[in-house]
């Protein structure tokens, strides 16, 4: 065998003298959603010391790293602002709650509560998860929300559901590509449509959906728009 070559004939490789290894503690748990595995996993929050090391052994220390997310499932690291995207589970309940309070605003705004445009949002809100909403349930919410604020059923959008749009709305627009927040639009307005042409006070609380979903206002006149035309 020739010198410097290994038993496969390869050129044999220098051992490593000098390098870095990071000790990782858990500083913290929970759920997220994975990145690399495109799913709810369990997650560990680590944080890391680095040591030169020689010859494998760790000798000097290199300062703190991290903090890091590691999936318990594929355990790829990630940097924590993963932690900011909901949970599939998450995810789906906040779009549920948008949709019925969107839903509960514009028959709020639309005064009468008539019978189609009930349907037409107990249906939506049954699409996105509340299997059990009736409109019987809807009408009986609209009157409450109405006794609960002093609001009078048809009157133009005020502070207090503004608010409560936002509330519902804020913190899922930046996790909805454009086609979702404009279909939580469109189903408002087909609500709204159910029992005839806008109401100002349907207009009113439908810029409000839009804004709070960061569509301009342009893209929110259009949408309307859109939404009187049979498809």
């Amino acid at each position: 065998m020739l010198p410097g070559r290994g038993r496969n004939g390869r050129a044999a490789r220098p051992a490593r003298i000098l390098g870095t290894r990071t000790a990782w503690t858990a500083v913290g748990d929970g759920e997220f959603f994975c990145p690399g595995c495109g799913g709810d996993r369990n997650y560990q929050r680590l944080t890391g010391h680095r040591r030169f090391t020689l010859l494998g052994v760790p000798v000097l220390p290199r300062g703190e790293t991290g903090p890091v997310v590691e999936c318990a499932a594929c355990r790829r690291h990630f940097g924590t602002d993963v932690l900011d995207h909901p949970t599939t589970t998450r995810f789906s309940a906040m779009l549920r709650d948008a949709v019925h309070t969107v839903a509960l605003a514009v028959l709020a705004a639309g005064g009468t509560c008539a019978r189609a445009a009930l349907e037409t949002a107990a249906a939506a809100v049954r699409a996105s998860g509340f299997d059990d909403c009736t409109e019987e349930g809807l009408d009986a919410l609209v009157e409450a929300l109405a006794a609960d604020t002093g609001r009078v059923l048809g009157e133009p959008c005020g502070a207090g559901l503004a608010i409560e749009l936002h509330e519902a709305l804020d913190p899922l627009a930046p996790h909805l590509a454009p086609a979702g927040r404009e279909s939580i639009l469109l189903q408002g307005a087909r609500i709204a449509l159910a029992d005839g042409p806008y109401t100002p006070a349907e207009r009113e609380v439908l810029s409000t959906v839009g804004a709070a979903l960061t569509i301009c206002g342009e893209d929110v006149t259009r949408l309307l728009a859109a939404a009187r035309t049979p498809s």
